[in-house]
């Protein structure tokens, strides 16, 4: 029997309703990404209240556009607006700038506008993909989503991994020990690694990720940090895991869904661990089936996979095809197949989007 699943029903005028919020959401949102793109909102947060020619003069901007954004952004409800002068003068409240502008909050979401400015770039390459296969690289997507995905995780991994990852006791006490060996496969902008070469002191590290620019952001992020001598950031496949090892311990955090072949990743860094290490991945916390309706984290995790990470998966084929949404079922699937034992979830919680997999080999 085939069971429908559908929400509440709902009448042309409700959905017409609901779909023009939506709407009004996406101007807000790219809007965002005016004000973060050209500096306005740090402008605002360093300055106080001014007018439009006041930042634009600060910013170099035009001053038209610039006082067109503002009454948008008052209009919206995001800037405060003092109309008492002869000139409105536009502020942003404590809370709005931890959101917009504070880069070491974990609710900084000032650069998540980014991710959708860089796929709409790449509409005609996407349309082109969704007709007839293929796909847009995370390359061709270029500075706006690999800047984005940093930014957003680097509060996370800086303040919260190593506390996650001394709560559990066994994974913690071999990351410790004098000598360890440590990869980081997809390493992004290498915030990551930095936190585990902070947190393990007497470990050493090497990340792969095939991103050439990604790695250059790694590396002079290694060396501002202080780390660059127990850190390589490579470019490489994660297949090449073999090559660079053995490990005493993998970690592939926020990456796997986005690989064309994840089953030969896992299996190729199965293959450079040690006897009995273990491959940690960290991946988004989707619910455990499709079941129609669902929660805003499914929600935006699909609006990441139509628009990101399922085309850069398919970009290079043949490809697993995973999509933003690896659900724990899948995950299970690949470890299998790549010759892992088993699949555990950590006891790590509250860490943003994410559910962290301990794969035992």
């Amino acid at each position: 029997m085939t069971s429908f699943v559908q929400p509440t029903q709902k009448s042309a005028d409700e959905f017409a309703e609901r779909f023009f919020a939506s709407v009004l959401a996406t101007a807000e949102t790219m809007s965002v990404y005016l004000g973060d793109r050209l500096g306005w909102y740090r402008c605002l947060v360093d300055h106080g209240p001014m007018t439009a020619e006041d930042l634009a003069g600060r910013t170099a901007t035009d001053s038209r556009y610039a006082r067109e954004w503002l009454e948008m952004q008052g209009a919206f409800g995001i800037l405060d607006c003092d109309l008492s002068g002869d000139a409105a003068r536009f502020g942003i409240s404590a809370g709005v700038a931890e959101v917009l502008t504070d880069s070491a909050s974990l609710s900084y979401l000032g650069p998540l506008p980014r991710m959708f400015a860089a796929s709409m770039r790449r509409l005609p390459e996407l349309l082109d993909a969704y007709r007839n296969g293929g796909g847009v690289s995370w390359e061709e997507l270029g500075a706006d989503a690999r800047e984005c995905q940093a930014a957003l995780n680097r509060p996370w991994f800086e303040s919260r991994l190593a506390p996650a990852l001394a709560g559990v006791a066994h994974l913690h006490a071999r990351l410790s020990r004098p000598g360890t060996r440590i990869a980081d496969i997809g390493f992004g902008a290498g915030y990551s690694t930095i936190a585990l070469a902070l947190a393990y002191p007497e470990a050493t590290f090497v990340g792969l990720d095939i991103d050439e620019a990604s790695v250059r952001m790694a590396q002079d992020n290694a060396a501002a940090a202080g780390v660059a001598d127990r850190v390589r950031f490579l470019i490489a496949d994660g297949d090449e895991a073999g090559t660079h090892g053995p490990f005493d311990a993998a970690f592939a955090f926020e990456c796997l869904h986005d690989m064309p072949r994840p089953v030969e990743v896992l299996a190729a860094v199965r293959e450079s661990l040690a006897p009995g290490a273990p491959m940690i991945v960290m991946d988004e916390a989707v619910s455990d089936e499709f079941a129609g309706p669902a929660d805003d984290l499914d929600k935006i995790m699909y609006g990441f996979s139509l628009f990101v990470c399922l085309p850069d998966s398919m970009s290079s084929p043949p490809s697993a095809a995973t999509g933003t949404v690896l659900r724990t079922s899948t995950l299970r699937e690949y470890a299998r197949d790549a010759g892992y034992q088993g699949v555990e979830v950590l006891p790590i919680d509250d860490f943003s989007f994410f559910r962290f997999y301990e794969l035992a080999t």
